[in-house]
């Protein structure tokens, strides 16, 4: 017996509705975990492709869909396109694939601490570490990336240099 049009017809927007969700951007999905534990939702950009997160142990993997630079702040912040880490109430622990500038260097984040008190988020790279403010995260960013980021990163190197240059930041 074969099946009937309405019943193929069926099956066929089923299958086709189960792909299209499949497809469907994470965007935000990964953000919306983070107030759960105590941190603000804009320390990971929007470009979120997919994520894995353990709950026993709290490990995280996001990818996203390609590197780019933020500006959280006067700050400029680098992400690779994989982030990793271990997240608990207030901190994100042995995290990987975020970088920020400081002192015209650029050094790898490995702990973010949030202090809800003095409505600040520390960064922590190896014995350096710098608060800054909650509002600075309270938005999700949105990545900038090939022209766009070196524009971006001119501008800032301007910035810290005191310099005024005729460079755009897009």
């Amino acid at each position: 017996m074969s099946p009937s049009p309405l019943a193929t017809i069926l099956l066929l927007v089923a299958v086709g509705a189960t792909a299209a969700a499949a497809a469907a951007p994470l965007h935000g999905v990964a953000n919306d975990l983070l107030p759960e534990y105590g941190l603000p939702r804009g320390l990971i950009p929007e470009t979120i492709a997919s994520y894995t997160f353990d709950n026993d142990t709290g490990d995280f993997e996001i990818r996203l869909t390609s590197t780019c630079y933020i500006w959280f702040g006067s700050h400029l912040a680098y992400f690779e396109d994989t982030i990793r880490g271990r997240i608990s109430y207030g901190t994100i622990t042995g995290l990987s694939g975020i970088q920020a500038q400081k002192f015209f260097v650029w050094v790898s984040i490995t702990t973010i601490v949030a202090h809800p008190d003095q409505r600040t988020v520390e960064f922590r790279a190896g014995f350096i570490s710098e608060a800054l403010p909650e509002s600075d995260f309270a938005e999700v960013p949105v990545c900038g990336a090939g022209a766009g980021a070196r524009l971006r990163g001119a501008a800032g190197l301007a910035r810290q240099l005191g310099l005024q240059l005729p460079v755009a930041e897009v």
